[in-house]
């Protein structure tokens, strides 16, 4: 392959979705000149739509007020009904199993207040020992919350001794061994460190093999991967909408329910007014009844101005399509790679999976230096306008993003990585 900017430059005027990247606002440095930001798997890039579409709600807002609820361009009760075909296509799913709402920890403790129902010896709830710290605390507060123990009834996945990968036949393993106490298995579909990609139908399998019901979350794989998700079987998934959606800090999050448990009304849930059947709602009757599918489970009516980002990216998302942007990923990712290993082996390793299909779009680069050293390096690379993040002691993560990342980002920071590594 060759390593010149050139050949970077050339893959970016042959690239069929160059033009996207005029469609978002990338950050700039103190004097002005753009920075190489590759940190979408942290925070997504703005697109310029989502000001259009804010615009849009504040002066609906300015100008009618409450009647902006049932009139205007896109009138506020049924808001949120507009994003869930596109979400759906986002994530494998009917429009009837997601629902745009809450934000993601708060999405998988309703979820688990409904698919986490420990009794008998069926107890424990099965996560990754490596989760994210909020979905760690959040299952070990469900267990708590229902009586358990964590010590015993929170059971963590680890890779072999020795390994930053979990492997699937392990995975599966272990399902099939703690099966009969499980009643719960909650996992990543995407790993946020590693940047592994999990085999979600056949974790869902294992698991319903055992009598388990299985969740996952999708906080760095929507926007990311295809999601193959009602076919998966999973019972339910969560996710948020900031990083690859690119949505805004703090967007509205996501949540699935599989279509087999969209009649169950009588499934135990928290419950909100905004999840009560629409023809009955407004007549402020004390029964709850819930709306079918993954709406059933709203609370509270959607923020608009915070759902706008979200209506806008997801256009941008139908009118591309995950597969053409799944596919430039792959090469911008593979180019990424060969930029690290010809550039930089023996001095920084990559820890995500080589296999294109058990990865996203992010690298996870171990550091072969010291802490200090390493975080020096990452350091010197922001002073030279690259924008990747840090996770301790010594890994950097970059995600060129398919949307707005160009190969010449990639070859940049590549070039940086090798020079601070050499100062």
């Amino acid at each position: 392959m060759k390593l010149d900017r050139a050949h970077a430059k050339a893959l970016d005027a042959a690239d069929p979705l160059r033009e996207w990247r005029a469609r978002f606002e990338l950050p700039r440095g103190e004097d002005g000149a753009p920075l190489v930001y590759l940190c979408g798997h942290s925070l997504g890039a703005q697109p310029r739509l989502a000001q259009r579409y804010v615009a849009e709600c504040m002066e609906d807002w300015r100008t009618l007020a409450v009647e902006g609820h049932f009139t205007g361009p896109r009138p506020w009760v049924a808001y949120h009904e507009r994003a869930a075909p596109a979400l759906g296509r986002l994530v494998g799913a009917d429009p009837q199993e997601v629902v745009a709402m809450n934000t993601l920890t708060v999405n998988l403790h309703l979820m688990l207040a409904s698919f986490y129902r420990p009794s008998g010896s069926r107890r424990a709830l099965l996560i990754e020992r490596g989760a994210f710290p909020s979905d760690r605390h959040a299952a070990e507060s469900q267990v708590l919350f229902h009586g358990g123990n964590p010590a015993r009834d929170l059971i963590e996945l680890a890779p072999r001794d020795g390994a930053a990968l979990l492997r699937t036949e392990d995975i599966v393993a272990s399902i099939e061994r703690e099966g009969a106490r499980i009643a719960t298995i909650l996992l990543p579909g995407v790993q946020y460190l590693t940047g592994q990609r999990l085999d979600l139908a056949a974790i869902t399998r294992a698991g319903h093999a055992q009598g388990c019901v299985v969740g996952f979350d999708l906080a760095h794989s929507i926007g990311n991967v295809e999601v193959p998700l009602h076919d998966s079987g999973a019972d339910f998934a969560v996710w948020c909408h900031y990083k690859y959606v690119n949505s805004g800090p703090g967007a509205v999050g996501g949540a699935f329910v599989h279509a087999r448990h969209a009649s169950s009304r009588q499934m135990p849930r928290f419950a909100g007014w905004w999840g009560h059947d629409k023809a009955t709602r407004f007549l402020m009757g004390p029964e709850f009844n819930a709306i079918e599918g993954a709406e059933g489970w709203q609370l509270s009516n959607p923020p608009i101005l915070a759902m706008a980002p979200l209506m806008a990216s997801l256009e941008h998302f139908d009118e591309v399509g995950m597969t053409r942007l799944r596919r430039k990923s792959v090469a911008l990712t593979g180019y990424l790679e060969a930029l690290v290993q010809e550039l930089l082996g023996g001095q920084v390793s990559i820890v995500t999976p080589a296999d294109p299909e058990a990865r996203g779009a992010a690298l996870s680069l171990r550091v072969h230096v010291n802490r200090d050293r390493a975080w020096a390096v990452f350091e010197g690379l922001r002073k030279r306008g690259i924008v990747p993040d840090w996770r301790e002691p010594d890994v950097i993560r970059a995600a060129p993003v398919p949307f707005y990342n160009s190969f010449d980002d990639v070859w940049c920071f590549a070039e940086a990585l090798r020079a601070e590594l050499a100062a």
